[in-house]
């Protein structure tokens, strides 16, 4: 669910570089799904100069932990199920500059990354299942939405973020992902529903 979620987003992403005049074939290259602390390395050449999505970090929606188990199928059976777990994902997006060799190339990051912002600016909703880009083996999240929300850091945590990923700061956003939910849809029990109550009562006690 976390992969299809960014591939989703970094899809959707590459649909927009080829609407504002990028190639097919170069807004696939640019867009990666990657891990940015390997930017360091040496077999990292691929991440020059891509825009690169990597999650950062993961945590529970503590509001929505109380979802009840009980459901209703279209069969009109009640269905008793262990509640999804509500994901935010923290998405680091960053426009790798690791090779500079002219100004233009700090310059092109900068350009990439105001393309970022008024990416999700102008769709700040996704739904978590198209069928065009989804298996088919991913339709147990037909009912939910990702909300990105802009995340800023203090120079505080963006020093930390970075020195935990052992690279130096590019250029870079972060987004916080809502509600992500997974579900494995494991059924604990289904019963009928109770669609009437009978009002007559029947008094069985005896006259002494």
């Amino acid at each position: 669910m976390i992969d299809t979620t960014i591939k989703l987003l970094a899809d959707d992403f590459v649909d927009y570089l080829t609407a504002n005049g990028y190639s097919s074939a170069d807004a696939k290259a640019k867009v990666v799904i990657d891990n940015i602390a390997m930017v360091e390395s040496d077999t990292a050449s691929a991440l020059n100069n891509c825009i690169v999505f990597s999650v950062v970090n993961i945590e529970e929606e503590s509001t929505l932990k109380n979802t009840p188990a009980l459901k209703k199928d279209a069969s009109g059976k009640a269905r008793y199920e262990n509640p999804p777990v509500y994901l935010n994902l923290y998405l680091l997006i960053s426009c790798c500059t690791k090779t500079v060799s002219t100004d233009n190339d700090y310059f092109q990051a900068l350009t990439n990354l105001s393309l970022v912002i008024r990416f999700f600016q102008g769709k700040n909703s996704f739904t978590a299942y198209d069928p065009a880009k989804l298996d088919k083996s991913f339709d147990d999240i037909t009912d939910f939405r990702i909300k990105p929300e802009l995340y800023t850091l203090t120079f505080e945590q963006i020093n930390h973020l970075w020195g935990v990923l052992g690279g130096k700061q590019m250029p870079s956003v972060m987004y916080k992902l809502r509600l992500i939910a997974i579900s494995g849809r494991k059924l604990l029990r289904d019963v009928p529903l109770i669609e009437e109550v009978d009002g007559n009562l029947t008094n069985t006690t005896k006259n002494l």
